[in-house]
């Protein structure tokens, strides 16, 4: 028997990346996984593709930007399957035009990083949660980010909302842990995803990956063994984690890149 079956996933922004690696783990472990997701005709061509593999995918329309698809998309889910067992939230972004350091940092955007990334982390759980609490039981696993645990010189938008959600993953985690309801957070490093390259020159990633001693940049596929972890009983007695998946980012001396991350990184 797969460690997920009779479970039912909500992922959200399921079509690329860690969200689809997440949603994609968690059908292979036998979860019914409705993935939401604006582009529905796009999603369901992935989850026929799935589909030949056995695995049960469905797309359920959510678009971060309006609030009001926030419940219906978790009604969709509990109308059609009755239940939500596992809720992934893993919409996140980012604004690297306008995101700088504090002073230079735009106020609009500063604020509008913290409703989306934080804001839909507090909405859609708050949907769900009833939902669990009739069920008395769930996992919820959010998708935050090492920028939210080490302090940077740009970004300061980003790095505060998902400093955020590691708080909200705490708080959800004590409030409801005595109702078998179980939150945690999963904080990717760098990973190789479409955004990262889009919005990470090759100069910025040699830079950064000097200061990583696993030496590479982390994988959707390690993101989502993580997702994996959390959602299952493999960690039926952890709730309230902030598990760094980073390959050892900041882990130990800064000065580690001047002695071995940068020749580390030459010699690949």
């Amino acid at each position: 028997m797969k460690i997920l079956n009779n479970k039912v996933a909500l992922v959200t922004s399921a079509t690329r990346g860690i969200g689809l690696a997440s949603a994609v783990k968690l059908a292979q472990n036998g979860a019914i996984v409705y993935m939401g997701v604006r582009r529905l005709e796009d999603t369901q061509e992935i989850c026929d593709k799935y589909a030949k593999e056995g695995l049960i995918m469905k797309p359920v329309y959510f678009d971060a930007f309006n609030v009001d698809t926030y419940k219906t998309m978790v009604d969709a889910v509990i109308n059609e399957a009755g239940k939500i067992d596992i809720l992934v939230n893993n919409y996140g972004t980012g604004s690297p035009t306008e995101d700088f350091d504090l002073v230079n940092t735009n106020e609009e955007s500063f604020f509008r990083l913290l409703d989306l990334n934080l804001g839909s982390v507090f909405r859609i759980s708050k949907l769900v949660i009833p939902h669990m609490l009739e069920n008395k039981c769930g996992s919820i696993v959010n998708i935050s980010s090492i920028s939210g645990t080490v302090p940077d010189i740009s970004r300061i938008g980003y790095g505060v909302s998902k400093a955020s959600v590691n708080n909200i993953t705490e708080q959800i985690a004590m409030q409801y842990a005595r109702h078998n309801i179980r939150c945690n957070a999963v904080l990717p490093g760098m990973t190789e995803t479409d955004a990262v390259k889009k919005s990470m020159n090759d100069e910025f990633q040699k830079s950064f990956l000097s200061h990583v001693p696993l030496n590479r940049m982390g994988t959707p596929e390690d993101i989502a063994n993580a997702v994996l972890f959390f959602a299952s009983d493999m960690s039926a007695y952890i709730t309230g984690s902030i598990l760094e998946v980073s390959g050892g980012y900041h882990l130990g001396t800064p000065q580690y890149s001047d002695f071995v991350g940068r020749k580390a990184v030459e010699e690949k």
